[in-house]
């Protein structure tokens, strides 16, 4: 334990007050009056005892921490080390002290152990309650924050709030549905009531801010919870995940948020446990195309975060390339990255990457995604989507990677536009060099829907419109979407890694789907301006309703993982596959966008009898 400058000053005045409490323990015994004698006793054994109990406060850890941050375990290690530190003074001056017939006192013996414990206990909890007093006297500074979540949580934030001088804010009081909390104090702060309390609460306590402290609370509470406070207009913010808070990661200046729209959708999130789930990669050098964009840069993060021995990052968008390996190298203490910039579709450059890297596992979540953009540009959408994937799929088993994942989506499913006709031959790629016995890769494709939050999706439109004072347009008001978080998403796609098989689907539970419409209004809502508009512009070309989770013809099977399902159907031949992709690739050489749109729709649209026939023949990667 280093020796600083505070700990010097907390064992100076533990010696204070472990020589105060042998002090009054002599004087208690003899009322104020003690003999000479023992007079003389008192003062021989001071230094000794002192000593002694320094000692052992030491090994106790005493000063393992600053008093400020004492908790309620730290006040039972006090106990323990001043009764042990007490036993072995006392013995040792009992049995030790030189003077013939003169024996400590047991009124010294008892009374010294209550008098220091006192001291000790005392001593840090009124250094807790002093720095942890609001600034400027007993009235609380800065802004009254209602907290809703009397648990662990909770109990963090309340902490947090009084003693630190960055919040700005004081507790004022607590909100939890447990109905055996209501009128408890937890650090001084009442619970005042439930969550059915707010709306009295908030009238007649206006606050002003209120706070969910309920990290695993599911949408549906939390938009209770906003709902109510923005009829008062009551400003809410939240804290983030559990897992934060208990790895001590607590910064109120950065991590308490406005409460945000994918905290309100009201579907439960997805836990996954990365490290019992990723040992496949664990050690292995895995490469992640796409790295820069929304799905691969988070797929990124938590890769990094199980240990693989080198993570190869793959994009052809320089900036986004740069930011994603800085952000592992430096914010995340990542030095086996690996930058390669590089055309995925490009076959020769890809041999290369691999042959100098060797990767065990391969994330493919390189891919155009915007249907309007796509529906514009299909020479492009099919090049970069269907051509890229084969080659890296190709490349992957011309050097016998151990697991190859597809990142695939809900447009795949019945496809209209030229995005999910692209994506679903992707699928059709990735199933037919699984189901090949020649090829030792494990192949697996993972759809799942929209991602909030990720680049040119409705949530970051829409909070541009807001910005701009609207309106918010919407396709159509009965359009629905499925949605899920980055983080789900991405850690989902390791766990399907995983479980998965030789070219198979798997498919993610993305709960209920929402109504874009009820996403717009609660967007709406929480910026706190409801003059805002929604216009309706109509749907756009080839553009669904109602996305589909499950083509036509598909078997749903479950697995391991409860958000997680398997899709079977009848596999498409590999060489009708071969064939038509050979015609695609030599339409985009040739730039003949109408034949292109035209033939890409027909290979879609063929019936099963069709792409499934005469399956025996196996196809060499070109």
């Amino acid at each position: 334990m280093p020796i600083t400058r505070h700990r010097l000053w907390q064992l100076a005045a533990d010696a204070a007050m472990i020589a105060a409490a042998w002090y009054l323990a002599f004087q208690l015994r003899f009322d104020f009056d003690v003999p000479r004698f023992y007079e003389t006793m008192l003062w021989d054994t001071l230094p000794f005892v002192v000593a002694i109990k320094l000692a052992v406060f030491v090994a106790f850890g005493f000063y393992q921490r600053w008093w400020r941050y004492v908790s309620t375990r730290d006040m039972w290690r006090a106990l323990a080390g001043v009764a042990v530190a007490s036993v072995l003074a006392i013995a040792a001056v009992y049995f030790f002290y030189p003077v013939e017939r003169l024996r400590l006192p047991r009124g010294v013996a008892l009374v010294d152990p209550l008098l220091l414990l006192g001291f000790v206990a005392g001593s840090r909890l009124l250094a807790r309650t002093v720095i942890e007093r609001p600034k400027g006297g007993l009235m609380a500074r800065g802004k009254e924050v209602l907290i809703v979540g009397a648990g662990d949580a909770g109990r963090l934030v309340v902490q947090e709030l009084q003693r630190s001088t960055l919040a700005k804010s004081t507790p004022v009081g607590l909100v939890d549905d447990d109905p055996r909390k209501r009128g408890m104090r937890l650090l001084g702060v009442r619970v005042l009531g439930t969550t059915d309390d707010l709306p009295h609460l908030l009238r007649d306590n206006r606050p002003d801010e209120v706070l969910i402290a309920v990290p695993s609370a599911p949408g549906e509470f939390r938009r209770k919870i906003v709902e109510l406070a923005s009829a008062e207009r009551v400003p809410v913010k939240t804290l983030p995940g559990l897992h934060e808070l208990i790895a001590g990661d607590l910064d109120l200046a950065t991590q308490i948020r406005p409460v945000q729209v994918e905290d309100v959708l009201g579907r439960e999130p997805v836990e996954v446990d990365l490290p019992s789930v990723a040992s496949y990669v664990r050690g292995k050098t895995v490469l992640v195309t796409g790295a820069g964009g929304s799905i691969g840069s988070e797929l990124c993060r938590q890769l990094a975060r199980v240990e693989p021995s080198r993570l190869v990052l793959v994009d052809s968008a320089e900036t986004a390339l740069f930011e994603i390996e800085r952000e592992l190298v430096e914010e995340r203490e990542f030095p086996a990255s690996v930058p390669v910039l590089a055309d995925c579709g490009n076959r020769a450059k890809m041999r290369q990457v691999f042959e100098r890297y060797r990767p065990d596992v391969v994330f493919h979540a390189a891919a155009y995604k915007h249907v309007p953009l796509m529906e514009a540009n299909p020479i492009e959408s099919v090049r970069n989507n269907v051509l890229a994937t084969r080659v890296v799929a190709e490349v992957s088993a011309e050097f016998r990677v151990e697991r190859f994942v597809l990142v695939s989506t809900d447009k795949a499913v019945n496809p209209k536009t030229v995005m999910g006709q692209s994506k679903a031959l992707c699928e059709w790629v990735v199933e037919t060099l699984g189901h090949r016995r020649d090829v030792p890769t494990r192949y697996v494709a993972v759809r799942f829907g929209n991602v909030l939050g990720s680049s040119g999706s409705v949530v970051p439109i829409f909070r541009r419109q807001l910005l701009r004072g609207g309106p918010l347009t919407v396709t159509h008001p009965e359009m629905t979407r499925y949605f899920m978080t980055i983080p789900e998403a991405s850690s989902l796609v390791v766990q399907a890694g995983a479980i998965g098989g030789r070219g198979e689907v798997y498919v993610l539970d993305m709960g209920e789907p929402v109504r874009i419409v009820d996403l717009a209004e609660n967007m709406i809502r929480l910026s706190g301006r409801g003059d805002v508009k929604i216009d309706f512009v109509g749907t756009r070309p080839g553009e669904k309703l109602h996305e589909e989770l499950w083509n036509d013809g598909e078997t749903v099977h479950p697995t391991s993982h409860a958000k997680i399902s398997r899709a079977t159907r009848e596999p498409v031949e590999p060489g009708w596959l071969d064939e038509e992709l050979n015609v695609l690739e030599r339409l985009v050489e040739e730039g003949d966008t109408l034949e292109l749109v035209s033939r890409l729709a027909t290979i879609v649209r063929a019936p099963v009898r069709e792409r499934s026939q005469d399956r025996s023949t196996p196809v060499t990667p070109a």
